[in-house]
């Protein structure tokens, strides 16, 4: 039977959880200030990201990835295609829709970003042993698992793991459910496929 961590124990975990993510994410934002000039926002790097990770986003997906309301996920989007990093335009299957593309500046911006993030990150860890780090992920992992499974109703969170870091997905993992980065990575897949069998099958 596991002991149960006395409550001033979580305190201070969760404390030190709490400073940790804030100085990650700030140390993050610096990195994204210095190679971006500040064009964009941590949270607009996020959108560029998921739209190069997967294909065809349409300003619903934004919305739903953004938890936002449809009209706000335009404005989001607006901005960025102002700034030439995101591409829009029309679907060919839906002239209502719109598709959604990074612009090769936008990919230039997520590269450059990539490869100061990783510097940066390394002059923070390069002096953990691997085998901390990796004890230590798997309890963060397990925590964040413990939460998913107590959680099923149908907004039941999402951690969007692979945005940034990995492909790995917890939700996937515990839920069985395709997460919203796989779920449109797959639907692109099946998409081109389709497309393949199409050009292959013999005219009528």
């Amino acid at each position: 039977m596991v002991d149960t961590a006395p409550e001033h124990l979580t305190d201070d975990f969760l404390g030190s959880v709490n400073i940790f993510s804030t100085a990650v994410h700030e140390l993050l934002e610096r990195q994204l200030n210095l190679v971006a000039k500040n064009r964009i926002t941590f949270s607009q790097l996020k959108l560029l990201n998921l739209i190069s990770h997967t294909e065809g986003h349409t300003i619903g997906d934004v919305a739903a990835f953004l938890k936002v309301s449809n009209a706000a996920a335009s404005k989001a989007v607006d901005r960025l295609v102002r700034r030439q990093l995101l591409l829009r335009e029309e679907a060919l299957a839906d002239r209502r829709a719109v598709r959604l593309s990074v612009t090769e500046a936008g990919r230039q911006i997520l590269a450059n970003y990539d490869d100061a993030a990783i510097e940066a990150l390394r002059s923070v860890f390069g002096s953990v042993p691997t085998d901390r780090l990796r004890e230590t992920a798997k309890l963060l992992d397990e925590l964040s698992m413990s939460i998913v499974k107590s959680d099923n109703g149908p907004d039941a969170v999402c951690f969007r793991c692979g945005i940034h870091f990995r492909e790995k997905c917890l939700l996937r993992q515990v839920t069985g459910k395709a997460c919203y980065l796989h779920h449109h990575k797959r639907q692109a897949v099946n998409n081109r496929r389709g497309l393949r069998r199409a050009r292959q099958a013999p005219p009528a």
